[in-house]
C-alpha cells in the first residue's frame, strides 16, 4: 500500500490504462505509437494499471526508484461492451475471467491488482460466484503481500435507476471492504453528498473512478476536487488522463488537487505549462 498511497498524504492518483482488454482499442491508446507516447508521460502518477499483455510494451514506465506503483488489471469482463455485445446495448448478466494467477503476479513484482465485484444479478449463482472469486483472490493477495483493489459494480447498471444510488453503492463498497479489499474503486453517484455517504460507511480507502471524459481537463479537476471533498483518498482515472492532449499536465494538476489540497482554479494553472 505504501507503493500506491503516498505516505505523506495517504492519497493516490492512479491511471487506469487497461480498457483494451474489455472493450477494444480506446481513443488515446489505439495504436502502439499512441500507447508509447502516453506512457512516456505517466511517470509522475502514483500508480498505473495495465493488462497482462501490455507489460512487455510499457515496462520501462515501471523501472527506476521513482517509478509509479505497478498495478495489474486482473479481470476480463463482457458487461456493457459497446460492440459485439452479449445482449442489447451490452447489458446483461455478464461473465468475468481472471487473467493471471497471483503466484505469477508476485513473481513479476507487481504491487497491486484490481478486480471487479459484480453484484445484483438476476441469476443469484452469478453473484455467489463473484463473492467466491473475490474472496479467493483476497486471500491469495494477503499471502503474497500484494495490494487488492476491488471495484464493486451493479450488474443492473443502465437498467435499474438506483444502481448508482448512495444506498446501493454503500452496500457494494462495504461488501468489497469486508471481503478484504485494501482499496475500493467506486463510481461517481452524482453528488458530493451521495459520495460522502459511501465513503462514510466504507472503512477501506476509496478511489474515485473517472468514467467517460478527457476532453475537458477542468471538469476532470472539478470531479477530483468534489471526490476529495466527499472523503475519497484519491482518484483512479483512465480516459480523463490518457485522452488528454497533455497527460503529464493533467497528472500534475490532479496531484495538486489530491495531494496538495489546491483548488481547481489553482491547479488549473499547471495545465498551461
Amino acid at each position: 500500500m505504501g507503493r500506491l498511497l503516498r505516505p505523506e498524504t495517504g492519497h493516490a492518483v492512479v491511471v487506469a490504462a487497461s480498457h483494451g482488454v474489455m472493450s477494444g482499442p480506446p481513443s488515446g491508446l489505439r495504436t502502439r505509437q499512441e500507447i508509447e507516447k502516453v506512457f512516456a508521460q505517466l511517470r509522475q502518477a502514483d500508480g498505473v494499471m495495465v493488462s497482462p499483455g501490455m507489460i512487455p510494451l510499457v515496462e520501462n514506465t515501471f523501472i527506476g526508484r521513482d517509478r509509479p506503483a505497478f498495478v495489474l488489471h486482473l479481470d476480463w469482463k463482457n458487461h456493457a461492451r459497446s460492440i459485439y455485445t452479449p445482449w442489447k446495448d451490452g447489458r446483461g448478466e455478464g461473465v468475468l475471467a481472471q487473467l493471471a494467477e497471483i503466484d505469477d503476479v508476485a513473481a513479476c513484482g507487481i504491487d497491486a491488482v484490481m478486480t471487479y465485484l459484480y453484484l445484483g444479478q438476476k441469476d443469484t449463482a452469478l453473484e455467489q460466484a463473484e463473492i467466491v472469486r473475490n474472496t479467493r483472490i483476497a486471500r491469495e493477495c494477503e499471502r503474497h503481500g500484494i495490494a487488492l483493489i476491488i471495484e464493486p459494480r451493479s450488474a443492473l447498471e443502465g437498467i435499474d435507476p438506483d444502481a448508482l444510488s448512495a444506498k446501493v453503492m454503500s452496500l457494494y463498497c462495504r461488501i468489497a471492504a469486508d471481503l478484504g479489499a485494501d482499496l475500493v474503486k467506486a463510481l461517481w453517484p452524482g453528488s458530493v453528498e451521495a459520495f460522502g455517504q459511501i465513503t462514510d460507511t466504507c472503512y477501506t480507502p476509496i478511489l474515485l473512478a473517472g468514467g467517460a471524459g478527457g476532453e475537458d481537463p477542468l471538469s476532470t479537476l472539478q470531479l477530483a476536487s468534489d471526490a476529495m471533498q466527499a472523503g475519497a483518498k484519491g482518484v483512479m482515472f483512465g480516459r480523463r488522463v490518457f485522452r488528454a492532449e497533455q497527460p503529464a499536465q493533467v497528472l500534475s494538476a490532479l496531484a495538486a488537487v489530491v495531494h496538495d489540497n489546491q483548488s481547481v482554479e489553482q491547479a488549473s494553472r499547471l495545465l498551461e505549462r
